[in-house]
Order: C-alpha cells, then structure tokens, then sequence
C-alpha cells in the first residue's frame, strides 16, 4: 500500500509531439507535470521549454511545477559528484534540498495524480528512475513509470529489467537479498548514465589560470 494517496508516475518528454504528449498524460489522468530537468530546455525540441511547456499544459488544464534544482540530475552542489565529475546519485539523495523536493512530491502526491518529467524516453537510463523513483519508492510511495507507448510499468518491474540487463537474480541469493542485489544494479547503471562535468581538479587549474 503506498504511503501517498496516488501513485508517482514518471514520463520522459523525448521527442514526442505535443498532441502525443497530452495524450499521455490525458490517459493516465496526472493532473500536474513536476519538471525534474536541472535544465529546463531544449535546442532542438523547443516546445519543451519550460515556458512553452507550462503554456501549453495550462491550455489543457494541467499545473506544472519545476522542481529542477531539488530533484535534477545535474546538482549544483559540487559535494556531489566524484573525483572524475560524475554525479554520485548516493550523495544527491542525502542533501537537504532533495529530501525538501521529495517531501514535496509526496504531498502533492496525496492531493492529485503528478508525473515526474524528464527528457530520457528509456525509464531506466534516467536520474527520475534511477534516482528520484528509487527513494520514492523506498519511502513506500508506489511509483509507475508511463513509457512511450502509453502503458504503465511499476517499479518494481522496471527493476526486474533492470536486473535482467546485469544478468542478475530477481530475488537474490543465499548470501545478498533482493533490495542488495537492486542497490548494485543501480549503482552500475548510474555510473553509466549520470551527467559527468569537468573534474574538480580541472576547475581548480581553470580558476587558478587567471591570476
């Protein structure tokens, strides 16, 4: 049973045409789009741009929220990445502002149906699966990911994919249990697809080459 009164959903803006993305929305009822893009704009689909975006949601009578700098994939802390300058998704989730912007989430989770919104089309090659859902769902809040055809994954699902791609065990083993064997494949995935930035060494040589 989830902790909110209505599932999270998630959904990847990719490049769908506004029509399609509407219509996503519209089938699964979410009432508001919560931007979770530390970047909320696109050169090449521009429709969604976080005004246009907003523009258009509110001539469908659905809210819109960005909540970028809580829940983005690309922090502005500089604790949070590692010794290459790549995002550890570990340390994101510890921060004070993230857990600010979860609790967010689940309170507007409690009062109508939200789709957290990212651009990745593929759920599990994005921060709002690998990260954001991951805590959610810790927290016991039900998650449902809307994939590009339109049909809702959960989860826990999603994770068994997940597995699956590692090659590894649904249920564990005699020496890790299931919520192990999950935290692993995450931490393997997201050394994949976190956004790496320039090392902290290369940012000091930077500064230290102006003076």
């Amino acid at each position: 049973m989830s902790t909110t009164q209505y599932p999270v959903f998630t959904i990847g803006h990719s490049n769908h045409s506004p029509e399609t993305f509407i219509q996503l929305l519209h089938r699964h009822d979410v009432a508001e789009v919560v931007d979770v893009r530390s970047t909320p704009y696109s050169r090449h689909i521009t429709h969604f741009n976080s005004e246009s975006l907003n523009q258009m949601l509110d001539g469908m009578g659905i809210g819109y929220t960005f909540l970028g700098r809580e829940l983005g994939g690309r922090p502005s802390d500089r604790s949070c990445y590692d010794a290459n300058g790549r995002v550890r998704y570990d340390r994101v989730a510890n921060t004070a502002l993230f857990d600010d912007g979860l609790r967010r989430v689940m309170r507007d989770a409690n009062e109508r149906r939200i789709a957290l919104m990212c651009t990745e089309k593929e759920p599990l090659e994005c921060h709002r699966t690998l990260l954001v859902a991951r805590t959610l769902s810790e927290r016991g809040v039900a998650v449902e990911h809307i994939l590009a055809d339109g049909s809702l994954e959960n989860h826990s699902a999603a994770m068994d994919r997940l597995l699956d791609m590692f090659k590894l065990p649904h249920d564990g083993d005699m020496f890790t249990s299931r919520a192990e064997v999950i935290a692993d494949a995450l931490t393997r995935q997201a050394r994949k697809v976190a956004y790496r930035g320039e090392k902290p060494q290369a940012r000091a040589n930077q500064r230290e080459s102006v003076f």
